[in-house]
């Protein structure tokens, strides 16, 4: 459920459910907003299983904002050397892409929910809520510390939003009903989805892929040494009735 992309050409999106049930919030939210934290700005977003993408159902997106806000804020940025958070991206033209995705979806009315801060390729986290299909952004991969949100009305429409990706590294999907998960991972375009936690290369022994123009066949242990092989047959006709011609 993850846009011109650049060369990885991978998505990622989360899709955050109602699950209409007292206990849904506390315990869900903070493995949420910390998830957001280590997954979409570890390694400043530059990463193929970053969340570039957050769906998130109407009736709990502020309280799920205000966490995921706490957690940003909280980061700290500057120089690597300083053991800070939240370091520059690895070019000024990869600053320049994320500052153009930025500036697209404000002109189109995304609403900013922190300042934006830029020195040269340093760019400090950002978070837009209230993006629609006509910024580029809802498409686009960043790969940076930019982070679009999306709120929904109903599952379906998060689905469907989630899949109008021409991309489809992995998918995430946080609710506390299992039912509601395996058939919404049943549905999304994505090689792997996972449920309450974040997108991630391993397991190793795990295959790793990607759907739709997300990656290059599977990785992974077993698939990756396959990958190296060629398949040869030899056929051993023996005296009598033959297999293939049947005489």
């Amino acid at each position: 459920m993850h846009f011109p992309l650049n060369e990885t050409q991978l998505y990622n999106t989360h899709v955050y459910i109602d699950d209409n049930r007292k206990y849904k919030g506390r315990n869900s939210y903070k493995r949420s907003s910390f998830v957001f934290k280590f997954i979409i700005l570890g390694k400043i977003g530059q990463r193929c299983t970053a969340v570039k993408l957050l769906i998130v159902q109407n009736q709990i997106a502020d309280e799920l904002l205000e966490r995921v806000l706490a957690r940003a804020r909280a980061l700290s940025v500057g120089h690597p050397e300083d053991n800070t958070d939240v370091t520059a991206v690895i070019s000024r033209a990869s600053a320049d892409f994320i500052q153009g995705l930025y500036e697209d979806a404000r002109k189109k009315g995304a609403k900013q929910l922190m300042e934006w801060r830029r020195e040269g390729n340093l760019i400090w986290p950002m978070i837009l809520d209230q993006v629609t299909t006509e910024m580029d952004v809802h498409y686009t991969e960043p790969f940076g510390p930019l982070l679009p949100v999306v709120r929904v009305s109903s599952i379906e429409e998060a689905i469907e939003k989630a899949n109008g990706s021409p991309m489809g590294l992995q998918g995430s999907v946080f609710t506390r009903d299992i039912n509601k998960a395996l058939m919404i991972a049943d549905k999304l375009a994505t090689g792997t989805v996972q449920v309450n936690g974040a997108p991630a290369r391993g397991p190793d022994h795990f295959p790793f892929q990607g759907f739709k123009d997300s990656g290059l066949g599977t990785q992974g242990v077993r698939h990756s040494l396959l990958s190296m092989t060629k398949v040869k047959s030899v056929v051993i006709n023996l005296p009598g009735p033959s297999y293939s011609s049947g005489v």
